[in-house]
């Protein structure tokens, strides 16, 4: 049996002094049976993506180091970004690896929520695997209203958090956690400094798609008093409009399953969707890591031959396709899960 493997991906309201995330992200360095991954530092987003894995107890034991960490250096009555967010320590997802089950990684998530909560008297959603409400899968339905509404939220019935207080807590806000498969957030940048076009595209493209609004602009309900929808491009796809620089539209994207849609699914489409309104797809940009299959499959499409082709050169030719190095230099032996824990354990 494989040694269990459980990855964590804890997103700090932080993305601009080194310094805080250097100390935020040190337990990960200092425990044994943890491996530090990726360091995904956003400055316009005023938030970083921490990658680890590791043996799941242990990988548990940082993840909670690092949250009493960034209870201690980040304050969100002072925190803005271009990202939605709710809290300090926004949300901490617990994925399976190997020899861990989606159970295995529920039950981190509900140990993570305990602990926390009540050593920081801090609220804490479940989501995804781990939610508890059909209103709590989507981790956007839970952030919404971000933090700013937090306070007014946390009161309704709807929302009475999983753990800790009914209590707004100014400095820290909420957290979310929770178990899911493999997630890659992927943005995909346009020549166009209007957000209103990259977020058009993205209500295309995205599952839950986009309202359908009367003349006037005003949402039109269904017969069961729910506003009416039309559907995305795409299954298990979230993405919305962002900036990614004061001059730079960027269709932001998490694919929640990328053997259903896949990286050059939505760069494709992308490409189309933007000529169709004048404007370009210039670059593609990745958050955090993506696992080695999802590369491959985005090279089966873009490589000239792909049936002989190395794993090596259908990663190359994937790069090239997405746009990946366009933005800074991509690492492929540091930003594909299996290429990155074999590089570390070397």
């Amino acid at each position: 049996m494989a040694n269990p493997l459980v990855e964590c991906v804890p997103n700090f309201s932080e993305g601009r002094d080194k310094s805080v995330i250097g100390r935020i992200t040190a337990p990960i360095k200092e425990i044994q049976g943890v491996t530090l991954l990726d360091v995904d530092m956003g400055s316009d987003f005023n938030r970083t993506v921490v990658t680890m894995v590791g043996h799941p107890d242990e990988v548990l034991k940082a993840v909670i180091e690092c949250t009493m960490l960034a209870s201690e250096l980040i304050d969100m009555r002072h925190h803005s970004g271009e990202h939605s967010r709710m809290g300090a320590v926004d949300v901490v997802p617990f994925i399976p690896i190997s020899g861990v089950s989606m159970g295995d990684c529920i039950k981190l998530s509900e140990r993570y929520a305990e602990a926390v909560s009540e050593k920081l008297d801090l609220p804490i959603y479940l989501y995804a695997e781990a939610a508890r409400g059909e209103n709590r899968v989507r981790l956007p339905d839970i952030r919404r209203g971000e933090y700013e509404g937090l306070q007014e939220k946390i009161q309704s019935e709807e929302w009475i958090p999983d753990y800790g207080p009914r209590k707004f807590n100014p400095k820290l806000g909420a957290t979310a956690t929770g178990a899911r498969q493999i997630l890659i957030a992927y943005n995909v940048n346009l020549d166009s400094d209007n957000k209103g076009k990259a977020n058009s595209i993205a209500s295309t493209i995205r599952t839950s798609g986009s309202l359908v609004k009367d003349e006037n602009g005003n949402k039109i309900l269904g017969d069961d008093g729910n506003p009416l929808r039309i559907p995305g491009k795409f299954e298990a796809l979230q993405a919305a409009g962002w900036m990614y620089d004061e001059s730079t539209a960027q269709v932001s994207m998490n694919l929640l399953d990328h053997n259903i849609t896949g990286l050059h699914h939505v760069t494709d489409t992308i490409r189309e969707e933007a000529q169709k309104i004048g404007l370009n797809a210039v670059a593609g940009e990745l958050v955090g890591l993506v696992p080695l299959e999802a590369m491959l499959t985005a090279g089966k499409n873009y490589h000239e031959d792909p049936d002989s082709a190395s794993d090596s050169s259908l990663v190359d030719a994937a790069i090239k396709g997405l746009m990946l190095d366009i933005l800074d230099e991509f690492k492929p032996k540091s930003s594909i899960i299996e290429w990155a824990i074999s590089e570390a354990s070397v």
